[in-house]
């Protein structure tokens, strides 16, 4: 049987989607490689929520430039929710192929990432640091030493915004920097995902290891993490997993089939 491609809403699930981050949930915060069994036990479930319409469909809310996410999505299986990408730049949509840039970001707003990047680049990556690529209106910088990184490197990227006026929020995640429009992020991109779809608030569930995923909280009914939350997470949970990353998800998912709202909170 093929994949709907229309909303799945069904009488049979307490919540119709869960909006899950990548980095610290479906993979490491690193480097380290992705666990494609576990990915592929996901793609299954996902294959059973479109088929069946007895469990929440997995979308994808992440900080990663569009390209990643959709792969993984893609490879997940999900045909009919679209994905946030890039903390709310884009909003990819499986069921047509659709790539949408938040109407909110101006031409402006482009111009300051761009002075931004250009002024990292000249200050910092002369240095050492990196910028990932991929993005088009948010910068992220990676540096091997982290506490000049969210040290040095983050208050001289804040004071020189202030200086020009750049309209950015600047946040650290386990590794990296992000540099992302103020008014443009993952719950933004999560209206966008609501008003595509005609999905609900109340019928939502949500998954996020880092403080950015707060975020994702305010916009859901239940809201859970895998045990490596960062502690300034925590207090948003309904449910934290015993097991770290894509283990803990998988429990979070086996919870909100078999118990829904009723599992306890922290």
């Amino acid at each position: 049987m093929s994949a709907p491609s229309e909303p799945p809403t069904s009488p049979s699930r307490q919540y119709d989607a869960v909006v899950c981050d990548i980095d610290g949930c479906l993979g490491p915060e690193s480097h380290e490689p992705l666990d494609a069994h576990a990915l592929a036990a996901l793609a299954d479930y996902n294959r059973a929520a479109h088929e069946q319409r007895d469990r929440p469909v997995i979308t994808l809310c992440s900080g990663r430039p569009q390209p990643f996410v959709e792969a993984l999505s893609r490879l997940l299986g999900n045909t009919s929710v679209p994905c946030v990408c890039e903390n709310g730049v884009w909003v990819y949509d499986p069921r047509d192929n659709g790539f949408h840039r938040d109407p909110a970001i101006t031409p402006d707003h482009l111009a300051s990432v761009r002075d931004a990047q250009d002024w990292i680049e000249r200050e910092w990556v002369t240095r050492g640091a990196v910028i990932q690529p991929g993005k088009a209106a948010s910068i992220s910088v990676w540096h091997a030493d982290t506490a000049l990184l969210k040290g040095a490197i983050t208050e001289s990227i804040r004071e020189r915004a202030a200086r020009h006026g750049w309209p950015l929020r600047v946040s650290a995640t386990v590794a990296w920097i992000n540099c992302d429009l103020a008014h443009i992020h993952k719950g933004t991109g999560i209206d966008r995902v609501l008003a595509l779809t005609g999905l609900a608030r109340e019928r939502l569930a949500g998954v996020g290891d880092s403080p950015s995923d707060r975020f994702i909280a305010q916009r859901v009914a239940f809201f859970a993490a895998p045990s490596n939350a960062h502690p300034d997470l925590r207090d948003a949970c309904h449910f934290i997993a015993p097991e770290p990353e894509i283990a803990g998800v998988m429990t979070i998912l086996r919870a909100l089939i078999g118990a829904g709202a009723g599992v306890s909170a922290r």
